[in-house]
């Protein structure tokens, strides 16, 4: 095989992306796919090490050792996991990645929105990365199947658009989720919630009420449904429903399904509906769904009715009364048969307390109300406020002021928290807490 004539490297991230070319196509010549599929990391970093040697040697090319392991490092990225992208993936402080196309790719830390400096090759590049991703799990992206969910190793949720659909090439959003999972201590420090409303749900859960938590995008309904799972009892079968694997149970006896979309076909798709009526067959104590988003809201609902206590749910809303506005609308997609009232009466019988989050505008995520479903009153849901997030205003740092409060009210499902052998000290329903600031 002819040698390739090297192409000399600008400045700046022109240099890079030639160095990183030439390094990589010097290496796949050398390595068939099957050798670098046998070569551990450190393996391959030995390869790569001599063909930078190499490639210094040969053509001159002005490199520092400190570039040099840059170099390496880069180029494992790009043999093993993510290329640009695996130093923000590496990054515990970033939330989000957004890739806008290939040079352009923002992050979330800390609730604010920044761009980085992080860039790809082309739009080719991006392409080959999200190509990894989805083939990883067994899905596809193409132009018959332009959008796609997939997931990474660490749970991480994917969300990837190539055109036609996208008109500034593939882009991606990537939802990060952290391999150390968030104590009930880290929310409370962080004040996302108080004591007193852990104290509560804690017992909710326990007591095997039907819970659903709602908020927007964003707003930590998935790391609430995670941290409230950890009460459920060790002994309990619980089954998962959902679009895309990211709840991470902590309980040994967890059976967990994902949905599968159509095959190139067109056949084969397996809905969440489909799900929820097999989990019914497979003998389940609680069913937990990632996200109610359609007509699996009905069988979500149906199997709350039937002796499935302790089941829980999110769903995207504005406030808890929207939930149930949503909620209604989902159950009308599985059947418009159904009136109005009977599925408004449905869903009070079937969920017992509504959570509700938020992400404010400081970043910080809260969860802005605890409610109980009280009962249908002149066709409209009767939801009583237990706890409350009252907003005062803004400091000088941009900060959200304000208070939790509980409101006073006595929740009836006290009396079922009663009989599992729960007992919240009457102190909890008189708790205030102001944000600090």
């Amino acid at each position: 095989m002819g040698t390739r004539p090297i192409v000399r490297p600008g400045t700046g991230a022109d240099r890079w992306f030639s160095i990183k070319t030439q390094i990589h196509s010097k290496l796949l010549a050398s390595l068939t796919p099957d050798q670098l599929r046998v070569l551990n990391k450190e393996g391959v970093r030995e390869q790569i090490g001599i063909v930078v040697e190499r490639l210094v040697r040969e053509e001159g090319v002005p490199m520092t050792s400190a570039e040099r392991e840059k170099v390496i490092e880069e180029v494992l990225d790009e043999v093993f996991g993510l290329g640009p992208l695996e130093p923000l993936l590496k990054d515990p402080t970033v939330n989000d990645i957004m890739v806008n196309g290939y040079d352009s790719v923002y992050v979330e830390r800390g609730g604010r929105i920044s761009e980085t400096n992080v860039r790809f090759k082309d739009q080719a590049h991006v392409r080959m990365i999200i190509d990894r991703i989805v083939s990883n799990i067994g899905r596809r992206i193409d132009d018959s199947s332009p959008i796609v969910d997939a997931r990474l190793e660490d749970g991480s949720r994917v969300c990837a658009v190539i055109p036609p659909i996208s008109l500034i090439g593939p882009v991606m959003t990537i939802r990060r989720f952290g391999k150390k999972l968030l104590s009930t201590e880290d929310l409370i420090k962080n004040e996302t919630l108080t004591t007193g409303m852990l104290d509560f749900l804690s017992g909710c859960v326990e007591a095997r009420l039907n819970i659903v938590i709602s908020g927007g995008s964003g707003s930590g309904k998935t790391t609430m449904l995670n941290m409230l799972s950890r009460y459920i009892p060790e002994e309990e079968r619980v089954i998962t429903i959902e679009d895309t694997a990211e709840l991470q149970l902590q309980q040994s006896h967890v059976v967990r399904l994902e949905t599968r979309p159509p095959n190139i076909e067109g056949a084969g798709a397996v809905t969440q509906r489909d799900l929820v009526i097999n989990a019914l067959r497979m003998r389940p104590d609680r069913i937990i769904i990632g996200e109610c988003r359609g007509p699996e809201a009905m069988d979500m609902m149906q199997a709350m009715n039937t002796g499935h206590d302790g089941s829980m749910t999110t769903c995207h809303a504005n406030s808890a009364r929207d939930a149930f506005a949503r909620l209604e609308t989902m159950v009308m997609m599985a059947s418009s048969a159904i009136p109005d009232r009977v599925i408004r009466q449905m869903l009070a019988s079937a969920v017992n307390i509504v959570v509700h989050c938020a992400r404010l505008n400081d970043g910080t995520r809260r969860v802005v109300s605890i409610s109980e479903v009280r009962e249908v009153e002149d066709d409209q849901v009767v939801l009583d406020d237990i706890f409350v997030l009252e907003r005062t205003g803004v400091n000088q740092r941009g900060r959200i002021t304000g208070r939790f409060r509980a409101t006073g009210f006595k929740p009836r499902c006290l009396n079922r928290l009663k009989a599992y052998g729960i007992h919240l000290s009457s102190s909890v329903f008189e708790e205030e807490m102001a944000l600090k600031e």
